[in-house]
């Protein structure tokens, strides 16, 4: 709605008035062919019901509408307007463009910001503040920073609760990797071809290394960081008489145990700068526990998975310091 006409100064030319509420030109917009101007507020109402010009009826939309030119600014700026707040007092007639200035500051304004002074401190309309109530604005307060509190509070559970959920999926899916693999065992292991008869011992010793390793229990490591590269021969000597202890063929012992030192270690394990890298993906190694040590097995035949970088035949014995569940 454009400006009461009785609040200004003088005779206001009627090219500087809106032809759709009669009073003078308010945030202005005119269109773009026909160049007549409407306060912002009035086009857009009208162009809410019929999509043409208010006076001569072409076509118009909201998004063709534009800015008047500034000699029309400046023509509208300069024209002499009373306060809003006449009625309550103030005389002054200040310019158009000063007007919401001037209102900001007037004495006279009755929606003017007040502090309370009687205690709680509170900003409040001039005109309320009569009426203004320290106890019970403050208890409106607290009400609703309770509200926001329970809200914030039902969406943490809300979150807490996915991720719950989350963490089973991820648990139930890893569960089902590990029986997938520790299925898929003796197909990992390398096949004996049938022209091989007269190699009976090749096919005893396949399947005692089958047995052996499925006779030993999965592990968890929790510390990557705790592993021994380095063990020395007092270490490495108790961790083979546990392997011999736990059933360990013979043949592979000794290759198992050389494979104990960083010296022989595929890429992916080979140096401290390369295990910081691949740290993540330790977590899909299939680890077996040596009974009784702070040690495990990993076999090359349960971790295909893991590609040549991370594995070695027949397998890697890995020993720590702590950290094996």
């Amino acid at each position: 709605m454009g400006y009461d006409v009785g609040r200004f100064q003088g005779e206001v030319d009627e090219e500087l008035m809106c032809s759709i509420c009669g009073g003078v030109l308010e945030d202005p917009l005119q269109a773009p062919s026909c160049e007549h101007a409407f306060c912002a507020s009035c086009i857009h109402e009208w162009l809410n019901h019929q999509q043409s010009c208010p006076i001569d009826r072409r076509n118009l939309t909201p998004l063709q509408l534009k800015q008047v030119p500034r000699i029309l600014k400046n023509l509208l700026s300069k024209l002499l307007i009373s306060c809003d707040n006449n009625n309550f007092g103030c005389d002054a007639i200040v310019r158009l463009d000063s007007l919401n200035s001037h209102l900001s500051q007037c004495q006279h304004n009755p929606k003017r910001p007040i502090q309370c002074e009687k205690g709680c401190g509170l900003v409040v309309p001039f005109d309320e503040l009569l009426h203004h109530n320290c106890v019970r604005e403050l208890n409106v307060i607290i009400q609703n920073q309770n509200l926001k509190l329970v809200e914030v509070q039902s969406q943490i559970d809300d979150q807490r609760q996915q991720l719950n959920e989350q963490k089973r999926e991820i648990q139930a899916l890893k569960d089902m990797m590990r029986a997938v693999r520790v299925l898929n065992i003796p197909q990992a292991l390398p096949p004996v071809p049938d022209d091989h008869v007269n190699q009976p011992a090749l096919v005893h010793q396949s399947d005692e290394l089958r047995e052996w390793i499925l006779s030993l229990p999965q592990a968890r490591v929790t510390r990557w960081g705790g592993m021994i590269s380095t063990p020395d021969a007092v270490l490495q000597a108790v961790i083979r008489r546990a392997l011999s202890d736990s059933g360990c063929p013979a043949t592979v012992i000794s290759e198992l145990m050389e494979n104990a030192h960083e010296r022989r270690w595929p890429p992916g394990l080979s140096t401290l700068e390369t295990r910081q890298i691949n740290r993540r993906r330790y977590e899909q190694y299939i680890c077996r526990r040596i009974a009784g040590k702070q040690a495990v097995i990993i076999m090359s035949c349960e971790n295909e998975h893991m590609g040549e970088a991370l594995t070695l035949d027949p397998g890697i014995v890995m020993i720590f310091a702590h950290g094996i569940e």
